[in-house]
């Protein structure tokens, strides 16, 4: 799942990061996403510039014994926030 570098949060979505993660916020609907730190990890990677790839490869080297999934979670996680309209497309 291809992800420009310089990616964005939607403009009606703001961000706070706490001592176990990241909470996302949309203001529109009050809905809100509470990450852990792989979450965390990937929203940070993605909006300093990095690629779904370079999650990918980050994850996979913080988590061997997980490496098989991390593509397929990586990707499913940046689906959801895509499809919630969190991140610009």
């Amino acid at each position: 799942m291809p992800v420009t570098p310089g990616a964005s949060l939607s403009p009606h979505v703001t961000m706070t990061e706490t001592e176990h993660g990241t909470v996302l916020l949309d203001e529109r609907t009050g809905r809100y996403w509470a990450l852990n730190a792989t979450g965390t990890t990937v929203i940070r990677l993605l909006l300093d510039g990095g690629t779904v790839d370079d999650a990918v490869r980050e994850l996979r080297e913080r988590h061997p014994d997980a490496a098989e999934r991390v593509t397929a979670d990586v990707g499913a996680f940046v689906r959801s926030l895509r499809d919630a309209e969190v991140m610009a497309p």
